[in-house]
This record gives structure tokens, sequence and C-alpha cells, in this order.
């Protein structure tokens, strides 16, 4: 178990059908000196083996929940184990994990709750999206921006770090729906008083497989979700005290 100062950290993992990438991300992580749950999704490509011999302690979902549904079961297993610090990074190797500790050092101010990792803040990023998916991404940095309080850049970005008590509403109440993990629980955060702040991080293509959604999919459900989280974010997490 790696502690930062006090505070002990766990590497969260959602991972859906990611046999092929998902040894090789645990493995990283482990060098690293950090504690990694996989939460495998409901997977039928045998994730929770790899993930397992490559030692990570594997929470497997017998029905795909989705990643917000998935990330939920890992927060409360942190919780429940003691941790107070999450970093949640994807299966499928975009997130480079070496600089896990970049998103937790920006945590070392002791006002901040939610460490985001930006692919635009990054000179080294080689992950950028489609003209066609710029539009919506950039109207949802605005409107993260606006409930933040500050400039947000990646509102869609699930490389990050939270510390309790955010972590403790992100356990209750994460949205499960798509971008409920990512933008929505953002804007919710911010609105709700906790401070957020972003730093630069490199990402990168995929290393096996494909997105879940092709391009003109994906760019519907970003519009269609986006409204949707728009609509929800003003009652979703209590305000703090």
């Amino acid at each position: 178990m790696k502690n930062i100062g006090e505070a002990q950290v766990l590497v969260v993992v959602p991972a859906f059908n990611e046999s092929k990438s998902i040894g090789g991300v645990v493995a990283q992580i482990r060098e690293l000196g950090f504690n990694v749950v996989v939460v495998d999704d409901g997977s039928s490509d045998g994730t929770s083996q790899v993930a397992r011999d490559a030692g990570a302690q594997v929470l497997s979902l017998p029905i795909n929940l989705g990643v917000g549904g998935a990330l939920r079961c890992g927060f409360r297993y942190a919780i429940e184990n003691g941790y107070d610090i999450v970093v949640q990074c994807d299966a499928d190797g975009q997130h480079p994990p070496e600089h896990i500790n970049s998103l937790i050092n920006a945590l070392n101010n002791s006002q901040v709750s939610l460490v985001v990792g930006s692919r635009f803040r990054s000179p080294d990023n080689q992950l950028l999206p489609s003209v066609a998916r710029r539009i919506p991404m950039r109207v949802m940095a605005a409107a993260a921006s606006r409930a933040t309080k500050t400039l947000i850049t990646d509102a869609t970005s699930g490389f990050r770090a939270i510390r309790s008590p955010l972590l403790d509403e992100f356990a209750a109440n994460l949205p499960a729906h798509y971008l409920g993990d990512t933008f929505e629980a953002l804007c919710s955060a911010g609105r709700s008083g906790y401070q957020v702040v972003e730093v630069g991080v490199p990402m990168s293509e995929r290393q096996h497989g494909v997105s879940s959604a092709s391009s003109v999919r994906a760019i519907g459900m970003i519009a269609k979700s986006m409204l949707g989280a728009l609509l929800r974010t003003h009652a979703q997490i209590p305000q703090r005290q």
C-alpha cells in the first residue's frame, strides 16, 4: 500500500472486456507501488483473471453496470478498506500510470477535493478528439468551468484523483449513465462547493480493441447526455455545510 503523507491511496480501474490491455495497465500501476482494484463490469473475455494474475484485487460484477456503476463499487471498496484517496484510471491504456503522482500531488492543497487530468494542458499529448467531437466537448468544458469556478479544458477525462469527503458522495451518488461519471460528476462537485483543479497529463490511443461507440453514435450520445446532465447537476450532490 502506498501512502501520500498520512493518506492511503487506491487506484480503481473499471474494465469491460479489456483482457488484452488490463494486464499491462495493472503491472505499471503495481510497479509504482500502488494498490489497484479492477472492477470487472460483466466481462466475458477473461478480464478478471488477467487482472488478478497481474497483481490486482478484482471485484467482479455479474452484469454490466456501466462505468459509473463500476466506479461506485470501487469507491465503496476503497472507503470500506480505509483508503482516503482514489485515483480512477481507464483500463485501455490511454491514461499513463506514470502520471498518477501528478494527480495526487495536486491534492496536497488541503482545499482541493478533485483533480482532473487534462490532455489539453499537456504539450506531450497524443490523443486528440475529432473535429466533430470538439464542439460538444468545448461546450461541456465551458459549462464545467462555470460550475467549478475554475478553467476546465477536459470535462470528459476519466483520469482523476478524488479525496474524502467527496469520495463518499461519489460512492453514494455517482451517476451510472453516459458522461455521468465524468462531466456530470465534475459539475455536481463544483456546484456543491468542492474545489476542483486540472493538471496536464498526456494521453494516447487505446492499446487494443476499439471504442464501444462509433464517432457518429458518440457525438449523438454526447449531445443527448450533455443536455440531460445540464438539467440534473443542480441537485445531484448535497451542498457542503
